[in-house]
């Protein structure tokens, strides 16, 4: 068990005992992650401040189901990106699936930006694009999920969450070749 797990199985456990002061203490701990978590979601700090308030009521209300498999940070981050991906889909956002029949994959491993572009712009420029997009390369290339977990996620074929993310790092590349071009003049 490492040591950050070691740290808040204590406080996890006064929250399994409905213990508010240990909830407000791993509140504490998680709110900012969470709320950046629940940002790159829905790009819409309000409602990245609601997604994230839900997101731990939903965990202290379920946290006896918390069984200490995983570090509590990353459980906690998926109930954060279940509500966001819950939420936009409640306003209608549709990811468009793709006929596997039709279309074919290409691998495409090179993920090199100019060693000049900042972690915070790349962020910044996922944030911009189309959500199909950008929820992807956000899980993909932010969170660590894989293409399976990605589409269980999002309701999508593996082949559609493959297609998104390289035409997502096809824009990514693209925009932050534009943003690189507009600096240097």
């Amino acid at each position: 068990m490492n040591a950050t797990k070691q740290l808040h199985q204590p406080i996890i456990e006064q929250c399994k005992n409905n213990n508010a002061k240990a909830q407000m203490q791993l509140y504490n701990l998680y709110c900012q992650a969470m709320l950046n978590v629940a940002y790159r979601y829905v790009n819409d700090r309000f409602l990245a401040e609601d997604i994230m308030q839900d997101a731990f009521i939903k965990a202290f209300k379920n946290i006896n189901s918390y069984k200490n498999e995983v570090a509590f940070g990353a459980w906690l981050k998926r109930i954060v990106i279940n509500q966001s991906i819950d939420e936009l889909k409640k306003k209608k956002v549709i990811l468009t699936t793709i006929n596997e029949e039709v279309f074919k994959v290409e691998a495409d491993d090179d993920w090199q930006v100019n060693s000049t572009i900042s972690v915070d712009k790349i962020v910044e420029v996922i944030n911009n694009l189309k959500d199909k997009y950008r929820w992807v390369l956000s899980l993909y290339l932010l969170e660590g999920y894989d293409h399976k977990e990605i589409s269980e996620i999002l309701k999508i074929t593996e082949n559609t969450s493959r297609t998104h993310l390289l035409r997502g790092k096809k824009l990514l590349k693209q925009q932050l070749k534009d943003t690189n071009y507009e600096g240097r003049y």
